[in-house]
């Protein structure tokens, strides 16, 4: 087993970890770093690039200059909306009948096919409105 592959392993085992979660390519070196298996930076990007390339996981873009986001693909975040909280960052996965509602309005009215995936609300968590952010 060479190099590579001991850190693509060490990636992925970060990745099935944080199962459910969207984890940034930082917290991914940040939890290798903490775990004793010390990885370039520019090392995760890359293989985070390979990995997403060849389906292994799927890369989430928040589109608000945030960092892109990354989970296993085989993760049940495949058709749900997410919730972003403006004040800490927190991401929720919503699964709500009325949000498809709603998409099935914008389809049938609008002729607009919504992409749950990429289907990001913001707001504020109930953590921040109780001033309980961390």
């Amino acid at each position: 087993m060479g190099y590579n592959t001991k850190q693509q392993d060490a990636i992925l085992s970060v990745l099935k970890k944080s199962r459910g979660k969207h984890v940034t390519a930082d917290e991914i070196y940040l939890k290798l770093i903490h775990q004793g298996n010390p990885v370039g930076k520019t090392t995760v990007y890359r293989h985070l690039e390979k990995l997403t390339a060849d389906g292994t996981i799927r890369r989430f873009s928040l589109g608000d200059n945030s960092s892109a986001c990354y989970q296993l693909s085989d993760s049940h975040c495949t058709e749900h909306y997410h919730l972003k909280c403006s004040d800490c960052g927190k991401l929720i996965h919503v699964e709500c009948d009325f949000l498809d509602e709603l998409s099935k309005h914008l389809m049938a009215d609008h002729s607009f096919e919504l992409d749950k995936c990429k289907t990001v609300l913001y707001g504020i968590c109930s953590d921040c409105a109780k001033g309980e952010k961390k």
